[in-house]
């Protein structure tokens, strides 16, 4: 188990639940140092107080806030622990609601919460099972680092998760960004419901950190004196990959003024109304043709009248 980042109890109601929190996520990113390039000494963050400038080591330092300038107040971690909030110990229960009518917007970090003793194994797994059979998830306050915390209580594969929440001042209006109201038509929603049913998978098992296995395999070649991987080659567009569009018209009004034989004028610059040249290169063709043949057709008729007359007039 990982270590037990804080341990209290769930206050339910007249029920305590003793438990511990740990971490429901790992970081499994890839971390630098700070070096010096010239010798690869670490470069580390000295902690210098302003007025004497002395570097301060750790326990001489504590936590002040500023009321005014040039007048800050100390406070002492006892003091912190010291405050009249029910929830210093304890995630205190407050209510429980339906869980669509939860903002993911408002859900933060995720921990778990771990039963702390043999004692504490009855009231979590009523709990537990209490949220299991309802389609309702328990809101509660608690008290972490330094500030109170509104929290979220739900059941992930047995477990009971704790989602720190933001509380309702802390999220923005976003209203101001949407964009601003536009017709769309029955037909694209649904050729969008249709590509949305199209990429719909059953689990999220597959996707992985691609940029972190390409930074690991870099940090391996160099570790070994070996050359660096191939970067990904440029100027291909695959599938899918969003392309200029200015640019690929631009390029089909140029490949269309080349089928019509005009490779020597300069190319302008592409309009939506250019969008199908070749379709109109294919109408015109054909025009052409169509009246050559009629003049010919024409120039045909008019000897048969020609040869006709000089018969009868001899």
């Amino acid at each position: 188990m990982p270590r037990p980042l804080w341990a209290g109890a769930i206050s339910f109601g007249l029920v305590t639940i003793p438990v511990k929190i740990v971490s429901a996520t790992e970081d499994h990113d890839v971390h630098f140092h700070r070096v010096h390039l010239a010798d690869m000494g670490r470069v580390r963050t000295r902690k210098v107080c302003e007025i004497d400038g002395e570097v301060v080591s750790q326990d001489e330092i504590g936590k002040g806030y500023e009321i005014a300038k040039d007048q800050t107040v100390p406070v002492t971690d006892e003091e912190l622990e010291q405050m009249p909030l029910p929830t210093a110990k304890a995630i205190e229960i407050a209510a429980f609601v339906d869980a669509d009518t939860i903002d993911p917007v408002r859900i933060s970090d995720s921990y778990y919460l771990a039963a702390d003793g043999q004692v504490a194994a009855k009231p979590y797994t009523l709990l537990r099972k209490a949220l299991q059979r309802s389609s309702k998830v328990a809101i509660a306050k608690f008290q972490w680092h330094g500030r109170e915390r509104l929290g979220l209580l739900r059941i992930r594969e047995g477990a009971i998760v704790l989602h720190s929440m933001k509380w309702p001042d802390e999220v923005r209006n976003p209203q101001e960004l949407a964009p601003r109201e536009v017709e769309v038509g029955d037909e694209e929603i649904e050729q969008a419901l249709q590509l949305a049913e199209r990429m719909t998978i059953e689990d999220l098992s597959g996707f992985h950190d691609e940029y972190r296995e390409a930074l690991e395999d870099i940090i391996a070649a160099k570790a070994e004196g070996k050359p660096l991987p191939a970067p990904a080659e440029d100027g291909k567009q695959e599938k899918g990959e969003v392309v200029d569009l200015m640019a690929a018209l631009n390029a089909s009004v140029k490949a269309a003024k080349e089928s019509r034989g005009d490779r020597g004028e300069d190319v302008e610059d592409a309009t939506v109304h250019e969008m199908r040249p070749t379709k109109k290169t294919a109408r015109k063709t054909p025009a052409k043709k169509t009246a050559a043949s009629k003049k010919s057709a024409a120039a045909k008729k008019t000897a048969k009248r020609t040869a006709a007359k000089k018969r009868s007039a001899s």
